[in-house]
């Protein structure tokens, strides 16, 4: 199996849990004298193997992501660090410019005047790169994943 197909699965069973963790909670009280459509401790059963499953998965897609070799030096795991960051920043800098480019109206004179007091267009131009770094990042990243096999213990 890819390192993208076990994402997926990944994914796919995160999905489930949530669901099934949904139908436990609609399930685990009910009127006195009524039965709950599902037994609750068939839920907890399939939650805890399907768990343990996705519990195997993120071990040996963590464990692939150490050992595979991004580029000179550098891990899939030191690359997908980096890919973390860079989209943390660059919503840190678009969250700022949306506050900064926020159009307050005065109704009087008298009225307090805000100012921006960072440059919006070169923070603009540094979202902009952050943006194209990340994407560019991104899809070495997916194309690698779709290279690589899991590493499965």
């Amino acid at each position: 199996m890819k390192v993208a197909e076990a994402l997926i699965i990944r994914s796919d069973y995160q999905k489930r849990v949530e669901h099934i963790k949904n139908r436990l909670v609609q399930n685990v009280r009910v009127q006195e004298g009524d039965q709950p459509n599902e037994e609750p401790a068939v839920l907890m059963r399939e939650l805890t193997e399907l768990l343990n499953h996705l519990k195997d998965l993120i071990q040996n897609i963590n464990k692939t992501n150490l050992v595979t070799a991004f580029d000179e030096g550098q891990t899939l795991a030191d690359a997908l660090t980096k890919r973390d960051l860079i989209g943390k920043e660059r919503k840190i800098y678009s969250d700022l410019l949306e506050e900064a480019t926020m159009r307050h109206d005065r109704y009087s004179r008298t009225e307090i005047k805000n100012v921006t007091t960072i440059n919006v267009k070169e923070t603009q131009k540094y979202v902009d790169k952050l943006s194209m770094t990340y994407r560019r990042l991104d899809m070495k990243i997916q194309e690698l994943n779709w290279k690589t096999d899991l590493v499965e213990s």
